[in-house]
């Protein structure tokens, strides 16, 4: 899979990862990208085709899918963080989470995946999280929702290989965007984690680990989980 010359579209690309991720395809030489969200008026990237798409609506993802019928890369970013635990927290904002990461991730999918199969089969990234495979106090919901969204990814990695479709899934701790303005430690230059994501892609990879922290914690699955989560103070 080549960036050069391929149709993107990207979801949630009014900000943060999204956003770069924008930039970064226009600068690879993509044909096209589709720039989408909620507001795309948001949107400020040049050399790009704005498009309106809400992930949690069935019918705006339709439409988005009858108008984007040449797309050969499709990277799943748009996504929300409540800072909802399980046992007390909202329901209403942990269904918004499964809503948007699972549900919204596998809408998108189910109508792209027939346009990248008569488009050659392409490829799919989908933007994960650290926090698909440990829990963190305060950020429970997201934390489900991403590991959903992990075993959705090895999915449809199994149910696609059949029409030659890439599936990657990217993982990474925290990156300097508006979505992690709350957090005090170390941060990721955005720019480095999709740099890392389309290095990745154009490689044939299937697992992009962005940073040292995904792969300390992808590592520790080996192990007993109690010596984990003693090392992190939980």
């Amino acid at each position: 899979m080549q960036i050069n010359g391929s149709i993107a579209l990207v979801t949630g690309a009014n900000r943060g990862i999204g956003r770069h991720f924008l930039r970064q395809l226009v600068e690879r030489g993509a044909a096209k990208v589709y720039a989408t969200a909620r507001n795309p008026e948001q949107i400020d990237i040049p050399g790009v085709e704005k498009l309106r798409l809400d992930i949690t609506d069935a019918r705006s993802v339709e439409a988005a899918a009858a108008v984007a019928t040449d797309v050969s890369l499709l990277v799943n970013n748009a996504g929300i963080t409540t800072s909802t635990n399980l046992v007390t927290g909202d329901l209403g904002k942990i269904r918004s989470e499964l809503d948007t990461h699972f549900w919204g991730t596998l809408s998108m999918v189910r109508a792209f995946a027939p346009v990248l199969g008569a488009n050659g089969g392409g490829a799919i990234l989908n933007v994960l999280s650290a926090l698909s495979w440990f829990s963190h106090d305060g950020a429970n919901a997201y934390g489900v929702a991403k590991a959903a969204e992990w075993s959705l990814t090895n999915g449809i990695r199994l149910e696609l290989a059949g029409q030659g479709t890439l599936v990657t899934g990217l993982h990474l701790g925290a990156a300097d965007t508006d979505m992690m303005a709350h957090y005090d430690g170390d941060k990721m230059d955005p720019a480095d984690v999709v740099r890392a994501a389309l290095d990745g892609i154009e490689a044939g990879r299937i697992e992009v680990l962005a940073d040292e922290w995904s792969a300390l914690v992808k590592a520790s699955l080996a192990s007993d989980p109690s010596a984990f989560y003693t090392s992190i103070g939980r």
